[in-house]
């Protein structure tokens, strides 16, 4: 199969036989751009023993897949998969390669696009093709989340960018979808950069990324302190969510990095989001406004958050949530 010129290509992350569902929004965006190219959508899927999960790719709406299957590809390592994946792209000559932005595509990225001498914009929230040129508009948060920044690489191809997760959304699945798989055949040569492997411990964590939540209950700074955030969990525990929080509830020790909802925290898309305390910084909305359904509980009638909330309920949270967690454990344990 002969690939279409400016085609764009996504690095299709997976982990124990795993796709990461960052992969998958990746490609639903890339489709877009593709389209607006004239071009098509290619996943690269680099491994050992992984042909069984191309056809989820393409059911999700990869046009062709690159498969590289090696015994060196089996675990990630930076310098194989960066030897892998620049050969790739410089028999094909992709016009866009995406990462997600995440552990492994953060240490990947950056190595291939300095193998293949080209750009990189990291951490990008949105991705267009500028109509008259056809080059890519890589938007990312700059200046500590307080300025969105559009970066362009005009001179080099391909243009590269890694992507957040939970920014770009899912192509429905298409189950009879077809495309073709080519193997590739590439060399990984030992050298000084290449590490070896000598056990893969795995340790468990309590700990759930909340990008995966359905429900989740966020504190702003208006929660004051930890035992402000304690009510917010108890209303999560009965909810079966995760607890959440903005960034300035962050920088004030009240919940963990990992949990930050915003421009320079996760992006999420629950079915519910309960805002307490939160005024709605539209850093934070950025994070959030994307959620089905969205509940604001705050004392300021001109909160920015009711903007975009469903349902707004003006007063103390302190009070509000208390109430609101036992009449939905009552209301449950009488079902």
């Amino acid at each position: 199969m002969t690939i279409k010129e400016k085609a764009v290509f996504v690095f299709a992350e997976q982990v124990d036989g795993q796709i990461t569902p960052v992969s998958f929004e990746l490609i639903g965006k890339a489709r877009e751009l593709a389209e607006k190219l004239d071009s098509q959508v290619v996943a690269l899927l680099p491994g050992f023993k992984v042909t069984n999960l191309t056809q989820e790719l393409i059911v999700h709406g990869a046009q062709a897949v690159v498969i590289a299957d090696h015994l060196d590809l089996e675990h990630y390592r930076t310098e194989p998969f960066t030897q892998v994946i620049s050969q790739i792209i410089e028999q094909y000559q992709p016009e866009i390669v995406l990462f997600g932005a995440t552990s492994i595509g953060r240490d990947l990225a950056p190595r291939v696009a300095a193998r293949i001498h080209t750009g990189l914009t990291a951490d990008c929230t949105a991705l267009e093709i500028e109509e008259e040129t056809d080059r890519l508009l890589m938007t990312r948060p700059a200046f500590g989340g307080n300025l969105l920044a559009t970066i362009v690489c005009p001179e080099h191809r391909p243009a590269m960018a890694t992507v957040r997760p939970g920014v770009m959304i899912k192509r429905t699945p298409e189950e009879k979808a077809t495309a073709e798989v080519i193997p590739f055949e590439g060399s990984i040569t030992e050298n000084q950069m290449y590490t070896t492997i000598q056990d893969v411990l795995k340790k468990g964590s309590s700990k759930h990324d909340i990008q995966d939540a359905r429900i989740i209950v966020a504190g702003g700074r208006g929660m004051r302190s930890r035992e402000g955030f304690a009510l917010l969990q108890d209303l999560a525990d009965v909810l079966g969510g995760e607890v959440g929080g903005s960034r300035a509830a962050v920088e004030a020790g009240l919940q963990d990095k990992s949990k930050q909802v915003g421009q320079t925290g996760k992006t999420v898309r629950p079915v519910l989001y309960i805002a307490c305390g939160i005024s709605g910084a539209i850093q934070h909305l950025a994070g959030m406004e994307e959620s089905d359904f969205i509940i604001a509980i705050n004392s300021d009638t001109t909160a920015p958050i009711f903007n975009v909330a469903d349902v707004g309920i003006v007063g103390d949270a302190f009070k509000i949530v208390p109430k609101l967690t036992e009449a939905i454990r009552s209301e449950r344990e009488n079902r």
